[in-house]
């Protein structure tokens, strides 16, 4: 199979750079996989395609401000903080990577400085901070961790504050995510509630988003590419929800590719297991779903494993067609866009 097969031509105009003034505004496209069918709706209208003890199952990760922009002497440098390996020593990724050498100490801050002691594959640098506070630190200076499509200007402070609020769900609980579980963006404590009152079961994971939600496929056979970890946690009270929906075959409905990805490796010996682990699963054409039987999802970058995992999950065949019906609406793409309900 080729990463080719995945590409597609979006118009540069069609990519969302600011959240609609209102979450449950955007569009919401319905694709039926059995009959192909295809329904233009709103995410307003999303409760309605759900039934009383149907599961719904949220991502609650909370995104950090990991981008932030640092001083080697007069040199202005931009970095991403990808993960804490212990209290004080961090990994990331920064640009122009060049700049940063083994040695080099960063200035964040008067009271926010760091030495880069190693380099790693794929250009990740480890800085070590004096302080063990630095997510605290980070707080105060960072800046949300947007994807590169969505242009920002470090000056525009009006901008940083709607992306601090709006690029974090509703739901969100635990720190660690470096990229927003994007599907859950459309929700409202309303629709929530009016989710509930419905008599569905809202159960909530968590999957630290990470590298390997956003990086780039650069294989040209897509089964020779290999999927970086993520994180998850699943406690037992959301794993025998989810296996008890599971026995009574009723629907499991997934918020976004992260719940799928969480659930997916959490299911071992026929049932979901609890606890935290970490997962290298990589779906894509081919793969047989065990636990997600709905798909709630953004619209996703061309050749990008998030784009296979929704064909593995419809097809890919259905999965273009939507794509140009999409194109063809106007619909908007990617973190601030449209979603997709997949039945």
């Amino acid at each position: 199979m080729l990463t080719a097969d995945f590409d597609y031509d979006l118009p540069s105009n069609l990519i969302a750079q600011i959240p609609l003034p209102e979450r449950d505004k955007s569009r919401m496209m319905v694709l039926d996989r059995k009959s192909g069918k295809i329904i233009h709706s709103r995410f307003k209208e999303f409760p309605q395609y759900l039934n009383q003890e149907d599961v719904l199952v949220l991502n609650n990760t909370k995104v950090i401000p990991a981008k932030a922009w640092g001083k080697r002497g007069e040199n202005e440098i931009e970095f991403l903080f990808l993960k804490e390996r212990e209290k004080g020593l961090w990994e990331v990724l920064c640009r122009p990577a060049r700049k940063a050498k083994v040695g080099d100490r960063i200035s964040f801050a008067p009271d926010f400085k760091g030495k880069i002691i190693g380099i790693e594959p794929e250009g990740k640098r480890l800085i070590q901070f004096s302080s063990r506070h630095t997510l605290s630190k980070l707080k105060k200076i960072g800046f949300p961790p947007l994807p590169p499509y969505i242009r920002r200007k470090k000056e525009n402070i009006e901008l940083k504050e709607l992306d601090l609020e709006r690029y974090q769900t509703v739901f969100a609980r635990k720190q660690g995510a470096i990229a927003a579980p994007t599907a859950g963006l459309h929700f409202t404590p309303k629709i929530l509630e009016e989710i509930k009152k419905r008599g569905v079961i809202i159960s909530q994971i968590s999957l630290d988003v990470g590298q390997a939600t956003f990086r780039p496929i650069r294989t040209e056979k897509v089964e020779d590419y290999k999927m970086l970890d993520e994180n998850y946690s699943i406690s037992p009270s959301a794993s025998g929800t989810i296996n008890q929906t599971k026995r009574e075959s009723k629907p499991v409905v997934a918020v976004g590719s992260t719940v799928v990805r969480a659930l997916e490796s959490a299911f071992k010996g026929g049932k979901i297991q609890d606890g935290k682990c970490s997962t290298f699963l990589f779906i894509y054409p081919g793969y047989e779903f065990k636990v997600v039987d709905r798909l709630l999802t953004n619209f996703h970058l061309p050749k990008s494993t998030l784009l296979m995992m929704v064909a593995a999950f419809s097809s890919l065949e259905l999965i273009k067609k939507a794509y140009k019906e999409a194109i063809l609406q106007k619909y908007r793409f990617f973190s601030y866009g449209d979603c997709m309900l997949i039945l």
